[in-house]
């Protein structure tokens, strides 16, 4: 670590009594991006649990390191006390989330932290989980040790968008991916749609997918595009170990079939386990012996209620959803006003006026238009990557 200017970037009261300190340096901001570094390798593999990094300092060295590898095995504090040892006396303890005090899967860390006598932690953010919501900062603080709590928090709020929607509001965050042409088409009048975009921008899918808790289709996708949705590794274009993460892990796909339109036979169903979201609730049964699960809900005009959908998924710990579906389906959710982050991949192709549109959203006057902010614009291959966010949206996200 480079020598740096150890000088606070403000004073506030610093009194346990009074919370957590907002008092801190560059250098507490130099080793909070590194546990935040640490914590982005758990970006395929923490679901349902956030993704979460630390950073154990003493004598300006650092002398342990951890992240938060999957859900039921030890969280990133733990870890890095694993690899400091004894050392971890009196040092400093840097980690992207409020330790939590509560038992899980998993032991408290805030004990761990608390047993190891460590004299400092540092929290880039409290927990917006209920259990925890400060209790982890005030066991630290009723133990003696110095609380530290906000640095770098913006940047910890983005790694981990699902978790804090799921906990803050009792939904997942959700991301419709959307390939098109230049002129905003997405498939032929036939139905035809492969490929509109290169492998560059198909990786960059396979990532999406990935990172994903739910992969989520409508019943026209699976029949007209024989779609499996599956996450594959030989395109995801990564190391060797987030690939094994990643594929270790697959996200659960979900279909939404009103009528049940889609057989048992069709390639979704013949690629692993699926979660039909429909409106009819016999045949569960049947469903169950052949490896899914049949989830019936409530109707909303005609069709399954998107958000009581939701709502069942987060109770389920589902943290980000991937939206993959035809115009019909991805304008309902964007209609409802579901979607936190579109994903758009823009081909530079033209497709003509009797291709099918983007989304199935009927405005009539230009008041009606939704507005969006470009938060990413890239190059991906011959593809642009462009990513947006509905300007109401107050969701927290992922860059």
């Amino acid at each position: 670590m480079p020598d740096i200017d150890p000088s606070p970037l403000g004073a506030v009261d610093s009194s346990l009594a009074d919370g957590p300190s907002h008092y801190y340096s560059p250098q507490d901001e130099a080793y909070m991006a590194r546990a935040l570094e640490l914590a982005r390798l758990g970006l395929y593999s923490t679901h349902p649990n956030p993704r979460v990094g630390c950073v154990i300092v003493k004598d300006d060295a650092v002398i342990g390191e951890g992240w938060h590898v999957r859900a039921g095995e030890p969280h990133a504090e733990v870890n890095a006390l694993r690899e400091a040892g004894e050392q971890a006396r009196g040092a400093t303890a840097y980690v992207t989330l409020e330790p939590c005090s509560h038992f899980g899967r998993t032991p408290p860390c805030a004990e761990a932290l608390v047993r190891a006598g460590v004299k400092r932690v540092v929290a880039a953010m409290q927990d917006p989980n209920p259990q925890v919501a400060g209790r982890g900062l005030k066991r630290l603080a009723d133990a003696g040790i110095e609380v530290v709590c906000g640095v770098l928090e913006a940047e910890a709020r983005t790694l981990n968008p699902g978790f804090v929607k799921r906990m803050t509001t009792g939904l997942p965050f959700v991301r419709i991916k959307l390939a098109m042409s230049l002129d905003g088409r997405t498939a032929m009048a036939s139905g035809e749609s492969q490929w509109i975009t290169g492998p560059a921008a198909r990786a960059e899918v396979q990532r999406l997918r990935a990172q994903s808790s739910v992969v989520l289709t409508g019943a026209d996708t699976v029949l007209m595009d024989e779609a499996r949705l599956t996450v594959r590794g030989d395109e995801l274009e990564l190391d060797a170990e987030q690939t094994a993460l990643a594929l270790k892990r697959p996200p659960l796909r979900v279909v939404v079939d009103s009528k049940r339109r889609v057989p048992l036979r069709a390639a979704f169903f013949q690629a692993g386990p699926t979660l039909v979201a429909s409106l009819l609730s016999d045949k569960a049964e049947y469903y169950s012996l052949q490896g899914h699960e049949l989830l019936t809900l409530p109707e909303k005009e005609g069709h399954v209620d998107l958000q009581a959908l939701l709502a069942l998924l987060a109770e389920r710990g589902v943290n980000e959803v991937l939206v993959e579906a035809g115009p019909q389906l991805a304008g309902a959710f964007a209609r409802q006003g579901l979607v936190d982050e579109y994903h758009f991949f823009i081909a530079p192709k033209l497709m003509g006026s009797t291709a099918r549109p983007l989304l199935d959203w009927p405005l009539t006057l230009m008041s009606e238009a939704a507005e969006l902010d470009i938060v990413q614009t890239r190059l991906v291959g011959r593809d642009w990557y462009v990513v947006a966010r509905p300007i109401s949206s107050q969701a927290p996200t992922f860059s």
